[in-house]
């Protein structure tokens, strides 16, 4: 399955799940960096589309890329966004990290944060404006921690 075909039938097989539960709406689709980009209208089941912590949202996603790699799709990564819920959070997100940026600016200490693999790529995203600014990830699973710091001057 090329990529067309696997943009095409990754949002109708997320139309297909979503009329399941009673929910029948248009699902648009993109591609972005090698990742399907579907996005659900709003609709009155939006909390249970996005679950709490947004553990429904990653599990469509996990479902509908599933389908894909089933398939043998070209593209297997997979975005879900509920009414734009995801785009409304990645700014609340960066809005966050540009407020650390400016506390580790101030302070000349590092700051560690504990976030979520998507939102600490926001901060990494984030960070890349600022020439006296690095981030990393330091620890596994659960325990992974961003660190803002001043960047070393040589």
């Amino acid at each position: 399955m090329n990529k067309d075909e696997s943009i095409r039938f990754a949002a109708r097989y997320l139309e297909d799940l979503l009329s399941f539960f009673g929910i029948n709406v248009a699902v648009s689709s993109t591609i972005d960096d090698e990742v399907i980009q579907l996005s659900v209208p709003s609709t009155s089941l939006n909390s249970l589309l996005i679950g709490k912590n947004a553990d429904n949202l990653r599990a469509l996603q996990h479902i509908v890329s599933m389908a894909l790699v089933s398939k043998e799709a070209e593209v297997v990564r997979v975005n879900v966004d509920v009414a734009n819920y995801k785009k409304q959070r990645a700014s609340r997100i960066a809005e966050k990290a540009e407020g650390w940026i400016k506390k580790v600016r101030e302070s000349g200490k590092p700051m560690e944060i504990n976030l979520n693999a998507a939102d600490r790529r926001i901060v990494h995203k984030t960070a890349q404006d600022y020439s006296d600014i690095e981030t990393h990830s330091e620890g596994e699973g659960r325990d992974r921690k961003l660190i803002i710091s001043k960047k070393e001057l040589n």
